[in-house]
């Protein structure tokens, strides 16, 4: 299995194509490479149980966002707003772009 190589960065608008939350959009909030897993905004919701600490005095449960892989979602693109593959290309001036392959246009956030 190839690891540590992950077309998706934070931020990325993403919708998942496959399980039980298929359909759904989310941004992604975490990349973690090393196991080929994205974190989504509001995306394959967990149920931890805390015990009673000092800061929490009452035990609870929380709900947060569990990582999911890279295989079960795809990138939105900004520009055509459809989900599909990412091709990667170098610009003239060196620089590394990732582009959606249905309308050619660059992905990168225009920061």
């Amino acid at each position: 299995m190839r690891q540590g190589r992950t077309y998706l960065k934070k931020d990325d608008q993403v919708e998942v194509i496959t399980g039980k939350d298929k359909g759904r959009v989310g941004k992604v909030l975490r990349v973690l490479k090393d196991k080929n897993k994205v974190v989504v905004e509001r995306i394959n919701m967990i149920k931890r149980h805390t015990k009673p600490s000092e800061m929490n005095q009452q035990g609870q449960i929380v709900e947060k966002e569990a990582p999911i892989h890279v295989s079960n979602i795809q990138l939105i693109c900004p520009e055509c707003t459809k989900t599909g593959r990412v091709g990667k290309k170098i610009l003239e001036d060196d620089t590394k772009v990732r582009f959606c392959k249905h309308c050619g246009e660059s992905i990168e956030s225009k920061s």
